[in-house]
């Protein structure tokens, strides 16, 4: 590919490019570029959002550039405030390298493995003295700091601003310093900690980084991005059930958007499918998704269970069972909060009762609105519903 041809693909799907004439230059002089990603290890699971990035990385390296990924385990000690409007938690180094090992297991789905430079920022901020720190201080000012809308936004309400965290935009520029990228990609609301990236490589002599901002991929609700905070996301993780049935409740709108960018379906592909109905179309992205990170044939299977479930009427055929004995030790009758509590697939009982109050949980075929009932021994199987994928079979 063409060096032109080369930077139209880099471009595509992206909102920001900034210096993409420097890219140009250095892929006419034949330069294989080093292409920075940085993940901060916060959570033991990556989500769709990250699926983004790393579907553009996976393009740099088909292009025939060297990958690098950043695994921040320094810098997760100090949290990323980009979105925050107050101090992120901090973790536990143990904590850290539990998330870090986690999420090479989970990018590899993406990425070639062998084609991908991975390196921890530990490896410099370990080695690095007070006097250093305070040298790559010196590079910005607080007004600089401030020009950030989330560092404004907190200082004009009165929310507190560590000192540490004006350090973490230095920190993630001064990773793009140690490995002399070429090119950093990153979600778009990461612009700024991009652009200190290029310039601390000017300061140090380098030839500055150019600076890729990715769409940031709307979550469940349609509305707002990805996030595990709020709920929103679905994860690598994530079973094949859960998966296909979270995919299969966004909106319609949103659905054309995971096509994009994460099937990254042609221009003609996308069009035959918007003339597919809706709810077809949907299935397809489901199944395609599902099959992309639990293997051929486990989205069809998820298809079929959810057209069991939802189009005829039935239940999963795959649903959990448990004996009533095991649940309640044998009780004659059980409190249907307990009982659901008991088969360990809620996060807590709160959870279950809002489920209840909420007219989604069925014994059989009978609504249950109280959250009180008392449940007496089934003389045969009780099926039980609560919300739209669990399905439960007490013996």
């Amino acid at each position: 590919m063409s060096p032109a041809d080369q930077l139209k693909a880099m471009k595509a799907r992206t909102e920001k490019l900034l210096g993409g004439q420097e890219i140009l230059e250095r892929l006419q002089a034949g330069k294989k570029l080093r292409v920075k990603l940085g993940v901060d290890p916060t959570r033991p699971d990556l989500t769709f959002g990250h699926m983004v990035v790393l579907n553009k990385l996976r393009q740099f390296q088909d292009l025939g550039h060297q990958a690098v990924l950043i695994i921040g385990d320094y810098t997760t000690r100090i949290g990323d405030p980009t979105g925050r409007s107050d101090t992120r938690p901090v973790l536990t180094e143990a904590e850290i390298e539990t998330n870090a090992k986690t999420y090479l297991e989970q990018a590899y789905r993406i990425l070639d493995p062998q084609k991908t430079e991975v390196r921890r920022n530990s490896e410099w901020f370990g080695k690095m003295s007070f006097l250093d720190a305070l040298n790559l201080s010196r590079q910005m000012t607080v007004a600089q700091m401030l020009v950030r809308d989330d560092f404004a936004k907190r200082h004009a309400a009165g929310t507190p601003i560590s000192i540490v965290e004006f350090l973490y935009p230095l920190l993630q520029g001064y990773d793009s310093v140690m490995l002399q990228a070429d090119l950093e990609i990153g979600g778009s609301d990461q612009l700024f900690n991009m652009m200190v990236g290029r310039d601390l490589q000017q300061n140090a002599g380098q030839a500055p980084q150019a600076v890729l901002g990715m769409p940031l991929l709307v979550g469940l609700d349609g509305v707002k991005k990805m996030s595990k905070s709020l709920g929103n996301y679905i994860a690598f993780n994530e079973n094949p059930k859960d998966m296909f049935g979270k995919i299969m409740s966004v909106p319609d709108d949103t659905m054309w958007v995971y096509y994009d960018l994460l099937l990254e379906v042609s221009g003609e592909e996308l069009t035959a499918l918007r003339a597919l109905h809706p709810m077809e179309a949907k299935k397809q992205l489901a199944a395609r998704m599902t099959d992309k990170f639990h293997g051929d044939g486990a989205g069809q299977k998820e298809r079929t269970e959810f057209e069991t479930v939802f189009s005829k009427g039935g239940t999963r055929s795959d649903m959990p069972s448990f004996t009533w004995a095991t649940l309640t030790q044998g009780a004659s009758e059980f409190g249907v909060v307990d009982l659901l509590a008991a088969t360990n697939l809620f996060p807590s009982k709160k959870e279950i009762r809002r489920l209840i109050e909420g007219g989604a949980v069925k014994l059989n075929d009978d609504k249950v609105s109280d959250p009180s009932l008392r449940v007496p021994q089934p003389t045969e199987p009780l099926v039980i519903q609560a919300g739209k994928r669990t399905f439960i079979k007490v013996l």
